[in-house]
């Protein structure tokens, strides 16, 4: 069957930040949809096919919706479609229904002439006797259907291109006409987290593939008179479900309370009334009016007017609370990325709206907020792509295929037997329900729970359970510098002024700088903001302004009593020295704030005097981005080397420069543009940064277990460095070379070169150092800057792989190029952790397949990870447990396999001599033994330390399979000779021929097989469980220790002397010789030892010889099979050469 394909459209603008809905958390933009309708006769023969199979079509079609489609819908056009069938990036397919929407008459001709212009689409709504709107919902999120583009779209690509000009036009409010249409296209603003009631959800749970198969094993042993065991495990099953229902709806309850928020906001209409309406009813383009003392925030929304202080900790982990300034006008695009300073986010707090009449704009509500796209990416994950996940749905079809074989082999058994047809089937299909043990996926994760409990108690919280084992696969992690690496506080060290005559002399307290300019740019640049009487804001800006010995005083009540002293501008702040009691001409009045903005690397304020006799306009920032900004004859002539002195040195460098500004126009709306440029260079500020005293001590750590790391950072590259020296990314005795690479401009090609640290070797050293540099291995480091890694990445894509395979330091990186950078490190097949304090680390933190948060906000959802310690102690603690929890998976997938594999084969045994196990055999095994060992087998903790081996994450892999198969092998052979022993005894008494089962309990050949077969339950539980190098040894976990000898002690009873009792119950037959019991345990003991001597030498590596049978192969892994290459390569890095695109020979890695 053919269908036509189409696509669901995607804005085109980037969306908000700190919590982006880009391809990372929803991919939407690379979904395919295909459309359906309704059959009438195909329905009805469903139907009647769903009645003669009792239901089970139906549940077929609840495992496979798209069957269901297929098979009672035709494909058609999208414009008619009823059903739509979804592909998303991940080949995940989806069933959704294409609801429709009764409009008002006219209210299409309004929406059209409302948003009708170039950028933007019409709705072409579908006209047929009424006139109807077309959607559907995916993930909470309303796709629209658009006739112009042929497809459905985001309906928030109808708000896609509002410029500033637009949301200022916004101001005077929406008619109510407009907000009820509004409404009906944009629907309710709210994150609606459903929370299914019981029934619905025990329907849901009874239908998963798990309980089925449970159910059908449970009737099977119904039919064959298992009562007792079949019993159990049916009020196990319940159990199970009772508590999977509770746990369920809890998390949705959790999960909705923190979703859903509906509150009172006050919206202004355009006839200039304000009207207090309920937050589910707000539009993207309402008009809010913030209240003086904050509200959470229940939409997102562009800042109009006013300042206002806001704590995204939720959203960010950030708990510095952030000042939000109004948006400039103009006729540029809005976008919440670029404008995050402007934007007001959902799910924050509004803390205090400052300025009086703070106004602001709605942009987006319910799932298409920031809010909204993090609450989505919960409720709808990614699918994990960890191979030993995949690896466990593999190995259950192997399973499968063994059961298949024992299924073929005991019929050809049971029909030599003459027993009935019932009983061949019903034994046919018992040996399915032994082969593939249907709790073997619930039991894996055990281990991820107990590794789950410990970090929790360690201050680590995690929202994404399995995201633990990949912990124990991580082969590099990132680090951010300021807060992470290096303390969050900063010490000022020191100022120097400088202009176009040069430097003056260093100034170590800012307090000794005479009244001026510069003084005043310290006292005066900055976003500080006042909170009962407290200063709140930026560590490093806080530092800054105490150490002027200056005071920051707010206008209080309407904002207005401060604007007549300082010429009737309005006053946002006043900055004047600590000494003076009243306003004289030093106190410096603030009524313009651009926020600082990690892409512009600068932030600006204009400031007037007392009396508003003069004003003034200062800029701080990068000392690059500040020069760059500056008249080039105000600019020192030392600059450079002045910089990368202090830089050197591990400061972290500041430049600030000023202007005079003309007074005539209203300074309160004058632009960015206008003030960001012919500016006077004012000098430097340097800060000291502190490296915390346990990153030196984890970053050893990192590198004596082969993990590495990397620092990037929104520093200047030399700062970086030193840090990277500092805590021993960078050795003493290795080298750094620097990659600078330039884009291509109108003058000039794109270059890129490769050039020694100034201070480490001189020119004539270069080719010494260049023979030099593989001859002791991996000893030189690369650092490279934001705009250098942007030039590479789309001028030299060739070169860029060998580049992050050798780079240790990344500096002036933007937020989006921290992305970048994490997603171009895992496509060289690294499994890479991001360790950030998640303000600008929000986008890289969701993108790397480990990302920690340090945060104090438990509840932050910027990470899967957010740890409560305050520096990088808790990576190493996160890969050992991470190890520990895949090691413990490992352990309990082989044990669950080898329980199976061991009844499979006792019952096949016994079913060749016409017996079987007892109920209660098959209960004791399974209950007592099994599941008691499979709980706390998982509980041993990890290893203090970092082995240099990280484990395998293959299941499939040969040491794996081949223990398997040797262990498997052992256990036949002993239950062989349990039985052969048995019947070589003088006393041994053949089974009665002519029955068959159950019929011919208790007798000799089940007792020797049931009872060695429970001692292999129980020393198989020692085999596989793992201890060195990356858990603690056996005894650590006295639980599982105590419970073996519990059971080791209790099955040797059962075997020596069962009494008449337990005999009677277990059908167990009562050997009156002690010699062949003694016999029994003794070859259970050599059993054990077999086996873990089979252990032991796979794990030493005995089975790795036959991998030389097929030749040597190259590594899977990229990065591996590019570093061999490098290594071998005496011209890379090809130093102080200018490479062009084309010039130089690429070495590639197939």
């Amino acid at each position: 069957m053919m269908a036509i394909r189409g696509n669901a459209v995607e804005s085109q603008s980037p969306r908000a930040s700190p919590s982006p809905r880009d391809g990372l958390l929803s991919p939407d933009s690379h979904m395919y949809i295909q459309g359906y309708k309704w059959v009438r006769w195909r329905v009805w023969c469903c139907r009647l096919a769903a009645v003669l199979s009792l239901g089970l079509l139906l549940i077929v079609f609840h495992w496979q919706p798209r069957l269901a489609v297929l098979l009672r819908c035709r494909s058609c056009p999208l414009a008619l479609a009823d059903i739509l069938l979804i592909t998303d990036s991940f080949a995940r397919r989806h069933v959704v229904k294409v609801l429709t929407e009764e409009m008002e008459d006219g209210s299409v001709d309004l929406f059209v002439e409302l948003e009708d212009n170039d950028s933007r689409d019409t709705v072409q709504l579908h006209n047929d006797e009424k006139t109807l709107l077309r959607y559907y919902l995916f993930e909470g999120l309303r796709y629209i259907w658009l006739a112009r583009k042929g497809s459905f779209c985001r309906v928030s690509a109808l708000n896609e291109n509002w410029t500033r000009k637009d949301l200022h036009g916004f101001q005077k409010g929406l008619s109510p006409l407009e907000q009820s249409l509004r409404k009906r296209m944009f629907g309710p603003n709210l994150i609606d987290v459903p929370v299914k009631p019981y029934v619905q959800l025990l329907f849901e749970e009874v239908l998963n593939p798990f309980y089925v198969f449970q159910g059908f094993s449970i009737t099977l042993w119904l039919i064959d008179e298992y009562y007792f065991y079949a019993i159990c495990i049916f009020i196990i099953s319940i159990l199970s479900i009772c508590i999977s229902l509770y746990e369920i709806r809890k998390q949705s309850i959790t999960l909705r309370k923190m979703a859903q928020f509906v509150t009172i906001v006050t919206i202004r209409r355009n006839s200039g009334v304000e009207e207090c309406v309920s937050s589910e009813e707000l539009v993207p383009g309402d008009c809010v009016i913030l209240p003086q003392e904050g509200l959470l925030l229940p939409c997102d929304a562009a800042l109009l007017a006013g300042e206002c202080l806001v704590n995204e900790s939720m959203l960010t982990g950030e708990s510095v609370p952030v000042l939000k300034t109004p948006l400039p006008t103009g006729d540029g695009g809005y976008s919440s990325e670029t404008e995050r300073r402007h934007t007001l986010f959902c799910g924050t707090q509004l803390i205090q709206a400052k300025g009086g009449g703070a106004v602001a704009v709605v942009t987006s509500t319910g799932f298409f907020t920031a809010k909204g796209s993090l609450v989505s990416s919960i409720m709808h994950p990614q699918p994990t792509d960890f191979r030993f996940y995949k690896d466990s749905a593999k190995f259950l079809l192997l399973l499968g295929f063994v059961a298949f074989m024992g299924t073929i082999y005991s019929i050809v058994v049971l029909f030599k037997t003459n027993v009935t047809w019932l009983q061949l089937v019903i034994r046919s299909l018992d040996l399915v329900t032994i082969a593939v043990p249907p709790a073997l996926p619930a039991a894996i994760t055990t281990g991820t729970i107990y590794a789950q409990r410990r970090l929790k108690k360690q201050g680590i919280f995690c929202i994404s359970p399995p995201r633990i084992n990949i912990c124990g696969k991580i082969s590099l992690f990132c680090f951010d510098k300021t807060g992470t690496l290096t303390e969050e506080g900063l010490d000022v060290w020191g100022v120097m002024e400088g202009g176009a005559a040069g430097f003056s002399e260093l100034v170590p307290d800012p307090r000794l700088l005479a009244p001026g300019p510069m003084v005043s740019g310290l006292a005066c640049c900055h976003t500080v903001t006042m909170l009962q009487g407290k200063p709140l804001g930026d560590p490093l800006e806080l530092k800054m302004l105490e150490s002027t010995g200056w005071t920051l005083q707010e206008p209080e009540g309407n904002g207005n009593a401060l604007d007549s002293e300082f010429g009737g501008h309005r006053v946002l702040a006043v900055v004047k020295p600590l000494s003076q009691s009243t306003y004289t001409e030093q106190a410096v009045a603030i009524v313009r704030r651009f926020p600082f903005s990690s892409a512009l690397q600068r932030m600006s304020v204009v400031t007037v005097a007392h009396g508003g006799h003069s004003a003034l306009a200062f800029l701080k920032g990068s000392p690059e981005m500040v020069a760059s900004l500056c008249r080039a004859e105000t600019v020192p002539k030392q600059f450079s080397r002045k910089l990368c002195s202090f830089s050197g040195e591990g400061l972290r460098v500041l430049a600030l420069a000023y202007k005079p500004v003309d007074k005539s126009p209203d300074l309160g709306t004058i632009e960015r543009e206008e003030v960001e440029k012919e500016l006077q260079f004012l000098g430097f500020l340097m800060m000291k940064n502190l490296v915390k005293p346990v990153s030196a001590t984890v970053i050893n750590v990192l590198r004596l277990a082969n993990l590495r790391s990397a620092m990037v950072t929104g520093d200047n590259i030399l700062t970086a460095v030193s840090v990277a020296k500092t805590c021993g990314m960078v050795g003493d005795d290795e080298k750094v070379i620097f990659v600078n690479a330039t884009p291509h401009t109108a003058r000039s090609m794109p270059t890129l070169k490769f050039s020694l640290e100034e201070d480490r070797a001189t020119t004539g050293q270069t080719s010494t150092v260049l023979q030099s540099l593989y001859q002791s291995g991996f000893d030189y480091h690369l650092a490279i800057n934001g705009k250098s890694f942007a030039a590479l990445c789309n001028h030299f894509p060739e070169y860029l792989p060998k580049v992050l395979l050798r780079a240790t330091v990344f500096a002036r990186m933007a937020p989006d190029q921290k992305t970048q950078l994490v997603k171009e490190l895992q496509k060289l097949n690294y499994r890479v952790g991001m360790c950030g304090d998640g303000a600008n680390d929000c986008g890289a933190l969701r993108a790397a397949d480990v990302g920690v948060s340090l945060s104090e906000a438990e509840a932050s959802v910027a990470s899967p990870f957010t740890s409560k310690t305050e520096d990088i102690s808790c990576v190493p603690l996160l890969i050992r447990e991470g190890r520990c929890s895949l090691v413990t998976s490992f352990s309990l997938f082989r044990y669950m396999a080898l329980y199976s594999l061991i009844q499979f084969c006792s019952v096949l045994i016994l079913y060749t001599v016409r017996t079987t196990l007892a109920d209660l055999q098959f209960l004791f095994c399974d209950l007592f033994v099994v599941t008691l060992l499979a709980i706390v087998m998982g509980r041993g903790g990890p290893s203090d330390e970092l082995h240099p081996d990280r484990p395998s994450a293959s299941l499939l892999a040969l040491p794996v399979l081949g223990s398997l198969l040797l262990h498997t092998g052992t256990i036949v052979l002993g239950q062989l000779a349990a039985l052969f022993i048995t019947t070589s005894q003088d006393w041994y008494v053949p089974l009665n021929s002519t029955m068959f089962g159950v019929a011919n309990l208790p007798n000799m050949e089940n007792t020797s097989v049931f009872s060695l077969s429970a001692f292999q339950f129980i020393f198989m539980a020692v085999v596989v469980t793992k201890g060195y190098p990356h858990k603690k040894p056996l005894f650590y976990n006295w639980i599982f220790l105590c419970l073996l000898l519990v059971l080791f002690g209790l099955t040797t009873w059962l075997v020596l002397y069962p009494g008449p009792f337990f005999g009677h119950i277990l059908k167990l037959h009562d050997f009156f010789d002690m010699d062949f019991k003694m016999l029994l345990v003794a070859l259970a003991a050599l059993n054990f030892l077999i086996c873990f001597l089979v252990e032991v030498l796979v794990d030493r590596g005995v089975l790795t010889c036959l991998r030389s049978l097929r030749g040597t192969r190259q590594s899977k892994k990229q990065y591996k099979r590019l570093n061999i290459l490098l290594s071998e390569s005496p011209s890379w890095p090809p130093l102080n050469e200018t490479l062009s695109p084309t010039e130089h020979t690429v070495i590639q890695c197939s």
